[in-house]
Parts: structure tokens; sequence; C-alpha cells
């Protein structure tokens, strides 16, 4: 892993929501990136971060004492952000149309924006990425900026927690050619930015629909899957997926229930060897954030478990378990990933690192 000479200012946006704390938290004392910035609405605008967020920390590690005293800045008001910072970290709580408008207002002062937020994931020419997966989709990011008339700023995306607990093993059996797959995630509420005590209705409950979830769990798998070709991503053909999320009583940790049907019919064997060996550029690049291992998989019948297994790997890895041969499918898994940390931010520091690496976001 290289030493970064200088670490690059970094500004979060939508600081004080629960994605943008897990921002925080996982920037502590990161080698490459230093938080400079903090911004959020108005409402919070203008008061310290720690007095912003009062008790509505929601990690279980203390806020780090390096943001208690930054000063809230309006996350509207662009310049002003974006003049402190050599990146920003987007985790807005806006509407769809308004988080599209504010981050390519802040592409276009020269800030790269790595997103966790959904707006911009079918943007043609913003690459979304897992970044042991797709990061050659980095590629589009020179069209990108030809259409936002940018020399350096760009917008780049990591897409939805739900998928990251069963998209890496499509990746990994590529070459057996996946054609169909049968979903069912059990999402966790900190998806919905909850916890417990701010949703009592889910204890001891479950809720069997999440507003647009389904369609991104279908769908997103394969845009990252997809190709660039004419200075834009096109999304793959196959797999044909089909999903149902429901929400759970867990806090953290995202399980999917899988059924697949391949072109070749792969050994279990061959599957298993496929995702224990698979890895990508942040495995090659040794970056930061990088899980040594990126897929486990787990022997015991009753794994993976969220209590036993969500923080695999500093919850950047994914667990698979239960593989096995099926009546109507050719198998079946289980898979677990963690849904704040590689499924939200951790992911989206884990895109910066890359970007990074490969000179796309350097010091202003």
């Amino acid at each position: 892993m290289r030493k970064m000479e200088q670490k690059l200012r970094a500004g979060i946006l939508g600081a004080t929501g629960m994605v943008g704390q897990r921002f925080i938290s996982l920037l502590e004392n990161h080698p490459w990136f230093e938080v400079v910035t903090v911004a959020a609405s108005e409402r919070s605008a203008g008061k310290t971060y720690e007095e912003a967020v009062s008790d509505r920390w929601k990690m279980d590690t203390p806020m780090p004492e390096s943001v208690k005293k930054l000063v809230v800045l309006n996350v509207n008001e662009v310049k002003k952000v974006a003049d402190t910072v050599d990146l920003v970290f987007s985790a807005v709580d806006m509407t769809k149309d308004e988080i599209k408008a504010i981050e390519e207002e802040y592409a276009k002062t020269e800030t790269p924006v790595v997103s966790n937020n959904s707006a911009h994931r079918w943007t043609p020419d913003v690459p979304m990425v897992v970044p042991e997966i797709n990061t050659e989709h980095f590629d589009v990011i020179a069209d990108q900026k030809k259409r936002l008339g940018t020399t350096r700023g760009f917008i780049a995306v990591k897409p939805n927690c739900s998928i990251q607990s069963y998209a890496p093993c499509l990746a990994a059996w590529k070459e057996f050619g996946a054609k169909e797959v049968v979903a069912t995630t059990y999402q966790a509420i900190s998806g919905a930015g909850k916890t417990f005590k701010d949703w009592p209705e889910m204890v001891e409950n479950i809720i069997p629909y999440i507003g647009g979830e389904e369609e991104k769990s279908e769908q997103e798998p394969l845009r990252v899957l997809g190709k660039v070709e004419n200075g834009e991503i096109v999304k793959a053909q196959l797999p044909k997926i089909t999903c149902q999320c429901i929400r759970v009583p867990v806090f953290n940790g995202h399980t999917a229930a899988v059924f697949i049907n391949f072109e070749k019919k792969p050994t279990k064997e061959q599957l298993i060897e496929k995702l224990v060996n698979f890895k990508g550029f942040p495995q090659e690049a040794e970056l930061p954030s990088a899980p040594k291992q990126f897929i486990q998989y787990l022997e015991d019948d009753n794994r993976p478990q969220v209590k036993l297994d969500v923080d695999y790997e500093r919850g950047m890895g994914v667990s698979i378990g239960r593989l096995r041969e099926d009546t109507m499918f050719d198998y079946k898994f289980v898979g677990l990933s963690h849904n704040t940390v590689r499924g939200a931010a951790g992911g989206a520091v884990l895109c910066a690192e890359a970007l990074t690496a490969k000179g796309y976001i350097q010091a202003k």
C-alpha cells in the first residue's frame, strides 16, 4: 500500500445522518483522507458537529474527537464547502432530483463526488462501482467530464446495499454463465437510517416491503456486470434477476437467500473455489480499506449468521454459506454483507481509494 505524502482533504455532505456518521467513523485515522469539512442542512449549519448531532450519534464507537468542534456548513452553499476540500463523500437526504442537481453542482466546482446516494446510479456516464468487480467502468469519467465541462470534477457512485450479499458471487462465477437468479433479501433496520429506539414497531416484527428496493436489487447487479460502450455503461442482459426485499429486526447486516441457474453446470467445489479466490483491484493495489479476502465461504450449516459474521474483514467482506444443489434450480446459497459498511459508507470509501490510486482524485 503506497503512502500518501499529504492526506487529501475530505468533506462529508449529509454528515449528520446515519451514513454520514458511518463515513466519519470509518475515516477516523484514515491514511489517505482527512475529514476537514462537514456539511448538512440549514437546520444544523452554524453549530459544531457535536452540537448538531448531540444524542443522535448512532455508531457503536464514540464520535471522533477530530470532528466534534468542526462547524457544520450549509450543504447548499456549494462553493463555500468545495473551496475547503479535495473531494466530497455524499450522503445527503434530499429528493432524487435535488441530489442529482447538487452533486453535479459540486462536480462543476472541480470537486470529485463519491456518492452513497441512488440518484446518479443510472446516469449513463456515471460509474457505479463495486471496486473488486468493475473499476474499468471509471473509464466513462472522461466522457462525464466533457458533459459537465470539468477537468477534475466528476461523480462516481456505489450500488445499493442490498446487492452486496449476492452480486459479488455473480462476478466470481462469471465463466459459468449465470442466467436466472431468484433472491430474497432480509434487510437490517440501519438501512433505513433507524435504530430500534426510533423504530419500536420493528421489534419482533418483519415488514415485507421496502420502497424501491426490489427494482434496485434486480437491476443494479446488471449495471455493475455491464460494460463501457461509446462513453456510457451498457447493462448486462443476463442473469435475469427477480427479488423480494424484507425488513427484519436486525440492526446491521443484509442477508440474501438465493437460487441460481447456470448456462454451464459447475460443481460445488468449483463454485466455492471461485468465491474464495475472487479478488480485484483493491486487493492487488492493497487499498487501505480493502478486505484481504473479499468473500469467505463458511462450511457450517448454520452460517453465515449476522451475530457471528457481519463484521467479517471489518465489515468490508462478504460471507457465503449453505451452497448446495437444488431440486428446481442448479444451486442455492445464503449470503451476508454489512449494509452500512460494505453496503454504504465503506463501499464508497473503497471506491474513493480506487479512484485515488488510479489518479482520478488528487489534491486541488
